[in-house]
């Protein structure tokens, strides 16, 4: 989980390898650097450099014939902080094998000497775990920004958030057979170790005697029994309290309603959720953000075997509603159901779930937008949120004739509508409202502001990494939740 160094300077160290940006305009392409670049603009344009997003190129710089210079390209005008952002990570990832780098990018304030920070960060992520040969090219170690002595900027909490993104990664990179709801639990107390954050873990045993249904029922399939992770950030002067519930399947095989086989390959990230939920809870407090945070980590192993939920079984979810299961692949709503039950019962301000929930959201939204639903006030913040920090949100409806696909002859409701395929992330998110709370314990009192995240889409990227998305688990949502919390601890 480590990340490069990240320093701001007035001019790049001697052993630093410079990049310079290059941005298109009306006029053709323009370097922008604190230096000055006519010829290299010059030279620019006869290497028909575009300064197009995803373009870096090498040059020797004109001005020291026996120095190369790297040339990033920061889209077109007007420039924004995620240009930087997006630029930074994109020169990291293909400078591995340099020790030191330095951007020099003609940044003019505070927020985009922060975004080429932390893009940098997020550029230098690699993963070599189980590999026995190392890569011949190891991350970036050392990064500098070249910005005016009069723009002061702590750069902690780009390290914090790249920091936070890095164990969303290495979480969802680990194989399942070595992480599993028992093994998540130890990595999940050796993040929160040294911050102050308490924790409350339930066994298989602790979960069936306080009736968490869901969560049992999905995990009793497997030898590796399920856990609940409660972790609590509560700082002594907070007025606001975010409850956040993170799907956590450690590996989905469809259980009894079995997945196809290459159906089965990436199901490791069905605990996307989970890790996102633990990264922006220690986050917050390494911030030292003055906002309640509850997460609640819901673990479990999907499998089938001959102690495994059957179609047609019923459940009964913490809280005492009872769900009829007609296909146990629809298993993440069951444990996010006993989360959300639970961190309603707190009467928090507002509860967040983040889950691999649906594959129709693929089919809705493709790959690059993540689909929301719930609270219209709360989305049409975290929209714009998400806009500022680069990630793409989608506001869906919840239509109310979709419950009706979820009446069961047997049960309160059932976890799926058999042989529906319309609108399949919409009837998932259907069904987890039917679990979150009201504001208090008045009959009359409105729903907890609920705000259902569908990742399953966005979580991972199959293809080529872009940007500050790296190729395999992308951290969605994350840097936004974190900004987010942010705006709850100054309200």
């Amino acid at each position: 989980m480590s990340i490069p160094s990240l320093t701001q300077v007035v001019r790049p160290s001697a052993k630093a390898f410079v990049v310079l940006g290059a941005v298109s305009d009306k006029k053709g392409v323009r370097i922008v650097s604190s230096r000055e670049t006519s010829k290299l603009a010059k030279l620019a344009a006869s290497l028909e450099i575009t300064g197009a997003s995803d373009s870096f190129t090498t040059v020797i710089d004109p001005e020291h014939p026996t120095t190369v210079v790297g040339i990033v390209g920061l889209g077109s005008e007007p420039l924004s902080p995620n240009s930087y952002r997006y630029a930074a990570a994109v020169a990291t990832r293909k400078l591995a094998g340099h020790a030191v780098v330095a951007f020099d990018l003609g940044a003019t304030d505070a927020a985009s000497v922060q975004a080429v920070a932390e893009g940098a960060a997020l550029g230098a992520y690699s993963y070599n775990e189980y590999k026995t040969t190392p890569e011949k090219k190891t991350p970036v170690e050392q990064v500098e920004i070249v910005a005016d002595k009069k723009i002061t900027v702590d750069l902690s909490k780009s390290a914090i958030t790249a920091q936070a993104l890095s164990l969303v990664k290495d979480l969802v990179n680990t194989p399942p057979n070595d992480l599993y709801p028992a093994t998540f639990v130890e990595h999940t107390l050796t993040a929160i170790k040294g911050l102050p954050i308490k924790s409350t873990v339930w066994d298989e045993k602790a979960l069936a005697k306080d009736g968490f249904g869901g969560i049992v029922g999905v995990g009793k399939g497997s030898s590796r029994p399920p856990r609940l992770v409660k972790l609590v950030y509560a700082p002594k002067k907070a007025k606001k309290h975010i409850a956040i519930v993170g799907k956590g399947i450690t590996f989905d095989t469809g259980g009894l309603s079995l997945k196809t086989g290459a159906g089965m390959i990436g199901m490791k990230y069905d605990m996307t959720g989970a890790a996102s939920t633990l990264a922006i809870i220690t986050a917050a407090a390494k911030l030292k953000l003055n906002v309640n945070i509850t997460a609640w980590l819901c673990l479990a192993e999907n499998m089938p075997s001959s102690t495994a939920t059957r179609p047609n079984d019923v459940l009964t979810i913490h809280g005492g509603k009872t769900v009829e299961v007609l296909n146990t692949d629809a298993e993440g709503r069951l444990v996010l159901a006993d989360g959300l039950v639970a961190a309603s019962k707190e009467f928090p301000d507002v509860i967040f779930d983040i889950a691999t929930l649906t594959g129709a959201a693929t089919t809705a939204l493709g790959t690059r937008y993540t689909g929301v639903m719930g609270d219209a006030d709360t989305i049409s913040h975290l929209v714009e949120l998400g806009q500022a920090a680069g990630e793409n949100f989608w506001h869906m409806p919840l239509p109310e004739e979709l419950r009706a696909y979820l009446n069961s002859d047997v049960a309160d409701i059932a976890n799926v509508k058999p042989g529906n395929t319309a609108g399949g992330m919409l009837v998932g998110a259907t069904f987890l409202k039917d679990f979150v709370g009201k504001t208090s314990d008045k009959p009359d009192a409105p729903q907890i502001p609920w705000v259902h995240l569908d990742i399953a889409n966005t979580a991972n990227n199959a293809g080529g990494a872009y940007g500050y998305t790296s190729a395999g688990p992308t951290g969605v949502a994350v840097r936004t939740l974190i900004n987010l919390a942010e705006t709850y601890a100054t309200a």
